[in-house]
This record gives C-alpha cells, sequence and structure tokens, in this order.
C-alpha cells in the first residue's frame, strides 16, 4: 500500500510547519500555556482565518467524519510537534466529527474559528469507559433537564459549547450544551502538559430539543475512536521532535573528548527509538484508514494502535530524557515539555492495558 502523501498534503503540512514556526515558537507556546488565559485567542484567528485549518473535516459538508481523515492526519502531527495549547484537537477534530454535516451553521462557526468545543466524557466512576452513568438527561416539555458531573474535560476553561454525553433512560446520548447555560460549573486546573482542564458540573441545566445530536452507543464509540486515532497522529509528532532533539544534543554533548552520539551503545539506543516511532506510524496509518470500516474493525484497529502508541510513547520520551541527562529534567529544555505531552497521551482516550482488554474482547465477539 502506498502511504505517500499527496502533493496538496504535502504543502499543507509545509503551510502549517512554517506558520508555527514564525507564530507559536517553544518560547512563544510556552508563555501562552503559563498566562492567565493558557491559550493564545490570536494564534486560535490565524489558524482559521490565516490557514483555514480549523475546517479541515467539514470543508466537503460530507457525512461520516467530514473531510478527508489523511489531511486531518497531517495536521494533528504537526499540531504535535508544536505543542499546540489552543483546543484544535477538541473543536475541529472531536467537534467537527460529531456534528456533521447536519450542523451546517455549527460547522462554519467552527470553521471561521467563533466556536470552541470541549468533549465532557470521562465521569468517576467509568475510568476510560465511554458510556455515560451518572450523566442524566430527562425529557422536559420545553426540551431536555441535564444532570451529572464530568471530570478533566479537556478545553472546558476556553470552550463556548461542551459537547456532553449522558443517558436518556439506558440509552447513551450526545448533546451539544452552551459553555454559558445556567446550571454550569466548572473547577479548572492546569494539565501536567501545559494545557487547561476542568471538571464540569451539570446541576438542572435547561437545554433545548435541539441540543440533542446523536444517539446510541455506536456514535459515541465511533466518535472517540476518530478522537484517539488523531491523537495518535499527534503523538507521532510529539516523538518525533523528542527523537530529532535528542540526535542533536548527542551530537554537542562531550565526554572523553568525543561527542557521545559516536557510541556505539547510544547509537543503538536511538535506533530502538526511530524503530519505535516507525512502529506507531505504521499504526497510526492503519487506524485512520480504518475509521470508515465496519464498526468491530475500526475498533480493533484503533486500540491496537492506542497501544502501539503508548508504549512508543513512553519509550522514546524516557530515552530522550536519559540521554539528554540532567537537562532533560529543566524547564528551560524543550524535551521536558514533549515528554509531558507524550505523558498523558499515553492515557487519554483509554491506557494501554484497557485497549488491550477491548481488543481481545473485540476479537472473541468476531
Amino acid at each position: 500500500m502506498d502511504f505517500t502523501f499527496t502533493d496538496d498534503q504535502r504543502q499543507l503540512r509545509d503551510a502549517l510547519r512554517g506558520y508555527l514556526q514564525r507564530n507559536n515558537g517553544f518560547s512563544v507556546r510556552t508563555a501562552n500555556a503559563r498566562s492567565a488565559a493558557g491559550w493564545s485567542e490570536s494564534l486560535w484567528r490565524g489558524l482559521a482565518d490565516d490557514l483555514g485549518i480549523l475546517g479541515v473535516f467539514v470543508l466537503d459538508g460530507a457525512g461520516g467524519i467530514g473531510g478527508d481523515a489523511t489531511d486531518m492526519m497531517v495536521v494533528m502531527e504537526e499540531l504535535g510537534a508544536n505543542l499546540l495549547v489552543e483546543p484544535y484537537f477538541e473543536t475541529a477534530v472531536i467537534g467537527a466529527s460529531a456534528l456533521g454535516a447536519a450542523h451546517k451553521a455549527e460547522l462554519a462557526a467552527i470553521a471561521s474559528g467563533d466556536m470552541r468545543l470541549a468533549f465532557a466524557w470521562a465521569e468517576t466512576a467509568t475510568r476510560f469507559d465511554r458510556m455515560p452513568r451518572d450523566t442524566i438527561a430527562l425529557r422536559t416539555t420545553v426540551g431536555w433537564r441535564l444532570d451529572g458531573h464530568k471530570i478533566v474535560v479537556s478545553g472546558a476553561p476556553m470552550a463556548t459549547h461542551f459537547l456532553v454525553t449522558a443517558r436518556i433512560g439506558e440509552e447513551p446520548a450526545l448533546f451539544l450544551v452552551e459553555a454559558g447555560a445556567v446550571g454550569i460549573s466548572q473547577q479548572a486546573f492546569p494539565t501536567i502538559d501545559g494545557r487547561r482542564a476542568a471538571d464540569v458540573a451539570f446541576d438542572a441545566v435547561a437545554i433545548p430539543d435541539s441540543a440533542l445530536i446523536a444517539r446510541g452507543a455506536e456514535a459515541i464509540e465511533r466518535l472517540c475512536d476518530v478522537a484517539t486515532a488523531m491523537l495518535g497522529a499527534e503523538a507521532l509528532g510529539v516523538m518525533r521532535v523528542m527523537l530529532d532533539d535528542t540526535i542533536a544534543f548527542t551530537k554537542e554533548r562531550r565526554q572523553f573528548g568525543q561527542a557521545i552520539s559516536t557510541f556505539q551503545v547510544i547509537q543503538h539506543r536511538m535506533v530502538d527509538m526511530y524503530m519505535q516511532l516507525e512502529l506507531a506510524t505504521s499504526a497510526v496509518y492503519r487506524a485512520v484508514l480504518s475509521l470508515d470500516a465496519a464498526p468491530a474493525d475500526r475498533a480493533r484497529a484503533v486500540s491496537a494502535m492506542k497501544v502501539t502508541i503508548a508504549d512508543a510513547c513512553r519509550f522514546v520520551g524516557q530515552n530522550a530524557i536519559q540521554l539528554h541527562g540532567g537537562m532533560g529534567m529543566t524547564d528551560e529544555v524543550a524535551v521536558t515539555h514533549y515528554f509531558r505531552r507524550a505523558t498523558v497521551i499515553e492515557s487519554e482516550f483509554g491506557s494501554a492495558d484497557w485497549h488491550r482488554r477491548r481488543f481481545v474482547a473485540l476479537s472473541r465477539a468476531a
């Protein structure tokens, strides 16, 4: 199978890479992450107006997950290499995938940068289970009443809307809810990778009929699988930078009168890091190309990818830190920030162990 990117995809990658290097270099990104807001609205507007990449998944107006998933994979890898803290993943990937062609006004708001989303799915009692348990949606005479509590909602402090999973009776469903609705409260906090999240409570939140955008377990499973696959693409960018920075550092660091990159044991270690990255790349490509496959096939491909990505993130990250020596543990060196993001990705949308169990269960059911 030919995995060569098209000319358009290479141009998209190069344009995005150059734009981020000019407008969101490491020092700028770190300053934005540490600011009171935790992100840059001007950069967000630039992604919408200058590059138009907030609409990658919504350009064709088709059903399913929207635009070409391989285009989004290219974008997510570059965003991972730049450690973007703005809520692109939550908005342009998860949000656009959830809304689909039936919500043209919302998709237009995403593409223009006016709508920012956060996916509120995790609950205290569910661990990595995607299905809601304690968040309930009840029918009212004018719409729905939403009650429940979600934890570690990434991007919540900067969101204009939430995508919320809730039970209608015993059936899981997905709702689009305005972040400023009466009855919603947040407890915001920074995460170890420089991003912002919040625990979000919904207390008798009144929402209209139109807030219901999907029903059934498969809709939520598919949305989470799309998110997990694109998270894997982001991880490739994160690991690529860690490997490149480690190679560059070992060429500069000297012991016994020579660069440590000339030591055979160091070369072997970096080759192992490269092989982990290549294995992870193949797993991500397979998962992304399986997003429109039958549900069980899609789920197996995504879970296999997540296990591979989790193992690779740990191996590449730990070796990058070790080969940087004491410098690898300081905030001044970029590799420590990439390692923190890789550590979060390991368990985001399910740990390696959770996905192993899921893969086994799906295979036995086949």
